[in-house]
């Protein structure tokens, strides 16, 4: 059979292009999705098994039930850990947020140190693991930087990314490499381009779902990095194959500020109402603090700054090249508006 890769989150919006990916390439792929017979979470990865016949198991997997994991990582050769929840505000944040992390992440090693046969892992961190609250405008971060300023009060997602890679990180420095075992990290900032569900429509999407419902009604002074997720899809395959052994990836490809992501949607469905007004600094921070999707914390760090990420060792090491950030913006609301999910 070869080589037989266990998915984690395969039905999430990056999984399910990870998996997309792995089929295209001739991988077996033991995919690991909640609510299996969920057709609005599932039905996508159904359709990629039939035209891949096969290749594509699916299995009902809660990375927070021990159990579940054992069975899917069971006699694979290879783990790509994407499972995670995607929110940056809840009424319970270590419960909502920071436990699907770090509990699943505890799971994965669980059942890594009773599965020998899978020897590499690519796990699905985030540019919020290395993003502390302040930063110099206009700074370039590296993967030399972690988040260690993230608390459960002020950057529950951040907390969670970090408490999760250093989690895995430990066993790989204590037990993966002695067994010879390989570990990569990917970090994507915000991910967007083409979804496979509308299930998708969540998470990374967010903004661009407030965008289009007008939930955001002004144009807000903040400015957007930006990877398609097709690149982060490659980026975890690729990462299969090659890079450091422990290696920290940036999977970034640029930035917009929002009146030029908003430009660009217009440009490209015309027959959509867009948000058109600009609103001022002092209005965006005081709107951020009633959101649900936002907090004041988080926009007195994002609005009105710029922040750089380099990505370079993705390009080195895994040959990565990026598509154009507005590319991602446009080609996110195609299936969109032809499946009418708006």
């Amino acid at each position: 059979m070869g080589r037989v890769v266990a998915v984690t989150g395969a039905n999430g919006y990056i999984g399910s292009h990870v998996v997309q990916i792995l089929l295209d390439r001739g991988y077996h792929v033991r995919a690991g999705a909640r609510e299996p017979h969920n057709t609005v979470r599932i039905g996508h990865l159904e359709e990629m098994g039939s035209r891949y016949p096969g290749q594509l198991e699916i299995l009902s997997t809660d990375v927070l039930e021990i159990d579940d994991v054992r069975k899917l990582m069971s006699g694979c050769s290879d783990l790509i850990h994407t499972a995670a929840t995607v929110m940056i505000r809840a009424s319970d944040p270590q419960s909502k947020i920071v436990n699907p992390s770090l509990i699943g992440t505890q799971n994965v090693i669980a059942a890594l140190k009773e599965t020998p046969s899978v020897m590499t892992v690519v796990h699905t961190s985030s540019t919020a693991a290395i993003r502390p609250m302040r930063w110099e405008n206009g700074a370039t971060l590296t993967t030399d930087t972690w988040a260690d300023d993230a608390t459960i009060e002020n950057n529950p997602y951040g907390l969670a990314k970090v408490l999760a890679e250093r989690e895995i990180r430990k066993w790989h420095e204590e037990y993966g490499i002695q067994e010879g075992r390989v570990l990569r990290t990917l970090h994507p900032c915000m991910v967007f381009g083409p979804p496979l569900s509308k299930y998708h429509l969540r998470g990374s999407l967010t903004i661009l779902m407030m965008l289009a419902r007008r939930s955001i009604p002004a144009i807000i002074p903040m400015n957007i990095n930006i990877v398609d997720v097709r690149d982060v899809g490659e980026a975890h395959v690729r990462a299969l194959e090659m890079g450091e052994n422990g290696g920290r990836y940036l999977v970034t490809s640029g930035s917009m500020w929002m009146k030029d992501v908003v430009r660009e949607l217009r440009a490209s469905y015309p027959d959509h109402k867009w948000p058109r007004l600009p609103i001022p600094y002092p209005l965006a921070l005081i709107a951020a603090a009633f959101h649900p999707s936002a907090s004041i914390n988080w926009a007195r760090t994002h609005l009105g700054t710029v922040l750089n990420w380099d990505s370079s060792p993705a390009e080195t090491d895994l040959g990565m090249e990026w598509e154009e950030p507005r590319k991602s913006v446009v080609d996110t609301f195609g299936p969109i508006f032809d499946s009418e999910w708006l």
